[in-house]
């Protein structure tokens, strides 16, 4: 080779390293400034859902599509180079189509701060009354939360036996994130009914057994019997005598026909299930019973026609109703009628309570 084409030869080569190396350099201080490389937007305020199982591309992808990142490879080689990919957290961020890939990205390692509101939960509501107190502090939509209480398969998820979770939403002031998602917020009722339970359970070991060898009930007998003293007693004294007269109903050999004859359980037949009775039909929420609920066969909850306990709970009972309930006061009072004050007056006879009820309702 002529010393004239070494010299060319060594002039290419070192104008192909001289380029190389631009490029490289440019390309490391791309890499280094792209953090903090402000995109080109206006500040608007983009809303970007980040959900569970998303992988990382998946994440950078969105936020591109979103026009928060400007070259998802980057953004990916970004967080690889920080050992954040497994870091995001799930939630739905506001974000601005302005801001720099490390703002980005700390603001979705970060999370987003959970908004959480006090649901007060009163004793004694039916499990549609429940719903709407949910829905309405915007913690899951009504028609879902319905859906899921009367699904069979999340109902056999939860070990209840019943045709909807009637009974089961403990009454309680919870704390539940806005939004929810509807089974989750279930769920967590469900398991502080059964906390409460087996809290009743362990304080009435020997009065609960012995309630089961009189009636043979079980676990959900008790609680529609719980369900039904707690809408009967306004006074929270009172709970042990009411649930005693049901039982004296149900036991007594002199008490026949073994009807409970309660107007609670009509109401909630006429309600909440989704077939109701003609007799419900005709019936105004806002009045009250007329012969033509009390008369009705129809109505599997009508305790006046139908002997023992009804098909399931008619509300969701507190803890005191509960231990009323496998605790009662061990009286003889077969009757009761309600003062204007909303406590009741007990009787033996059939004529006493007569008399109650001519003194105290007509």
């Amino acid at each position: 080779m002529s010393r004239r084409s070494f010299r060319i030869a060594l002039a290419v080569v070192a104008g192909s390293l001289l380029l190389v190396g631009g490029i490289a350099l440019y390309l490391v201080n791309q890499a280094l400034g792209y953090p903090d490389e402000r995109r080109d937007g206006t500040g608007k305020e983009v809303v970007v859902a980040i959900e569970p199982g998303m992988s990382f591309p998946q994440i950078a992808e969105r936020l591109h599509d979103k026009g928060v990142v400007e070259r998802p490879v980057w953004f990916r080689l970004y967080a690889m180079h920080r050992g954040v990919t497994t870091r995001v957290r799930v939630g739905e961020y506001t974000l601005r189509d302005d801001m720099t890939p490390k703002e980005v990205l700390d603001e979705i390692i970060k999370g987003v701060e959970d908004v959480t509101v006090k649901v007060t939960i009163p004793e004694g509501l039916h499990m549609l009354e429940v719903f709407d107190l949910i829905a309405a502090a915007g913690v899951a939509d009504r028609a879902e939360l319905e859906a899921a209480g009367r699904d069979p398969s999340f109902l056999q998820e939860l070990g209840i036996s019943g045709a909807t979770i009637e009974g089961y939403l403990f009454p309680e002031t919870y704390q539940f994130k806005v939004p929810s998602k509807p089974r989750e917020v279930l769920r967590r009722m469900v398991e502080q009914h059964r906390v409460v339970w087996d809290r009743v359970q362990r304080a009435h070991e020997k009065e609960i057994s012995r309630l089961r060898k009189r009636l043979d009930w079980t676990d959900r007998d008790i609680l529609v019997m719980a369900s039904i003293v707690e809408k009967e007693a306004v006074v929270d004294s009172e709970r042990p005598r009411i649930a005693q007269v049901f039982i004296n109903r149900l036991t007594s050999p002199r008490f026949n026909p073994k009807r409970l004859e309660t107007d609670p359980t009509i109401r909630y037949g006429c309600t909440v299930p989704l077939e109701k009775s003609e007799g419900c039909k005709k019936w105004d929420p806002t009045q009250r019973l007329r012969r033509a609920q009390l008369d009705d066969k129809d109505n599997p909850y009508n305790t006046y026609q139908h002997e023992g306990l009804p098909p399931g709970p008619i509300c969701s009972p507190g803890e005191a109703a509960l231990a009323a309930t496998v605790n009662p006061d061990g009286s003889n009072y077969f009757f009761f009628v309600a003062r204007d004050d909303r406590s009741h007056v007990f009787s033996r006879t059939v004529e006493e309570h007569e008399r109650n009820v001519d003194k105290y309702q007509r």
